[in-house]
């Protein structure tokens, strides 16, 4: 991830986001770099529009919230399903209660 973080900070300053570019942020944060990954991570970019990148990103994110407010209705159809057990007399309790003290 350190990589990628690399990529967009130096994309958010506006700077060349090349191999070297890449390896002096990691360097900068105390990270090693490693060269096989910088070069896959650079070539995996090159000719991708980075800014469009994360607005399709943002989008595709943007239907999460709508699924958690579906958990809300199912736990009130639990709560009914709860409601629905029998009741017991009060005789019953008190029987189990007598049960306890004997």
């Amino acid at each position: 991830m350190e990589y990628i973080y690399s990529a967009l900070v130096l994309h958010a300053a506006g700077k060349t986001v090349d191999d070297d570019a890449i390896a002096n942020v990691l360097k900068s944060a105390g990270v090693e770099p490693d060269a096989a990954r910088v070069k896959a991570l650079t070539a995996s970019l090159e000719g991708v529009n980075i800014d469009e990148a994360i607005a399709s990103a943002a989008v595709a994110a943007a239907p999460a919230p709508a699924a958690a407010a579906a958990a809300p209705a199912e736990h009130k159809e639990k709560k009914k399903e709860e409601e629905k057990k029998p009741e017991v007399s009060e005789e019953e309790a008190a029987a189990g209660l007598s049960a306890l003290f004997g």
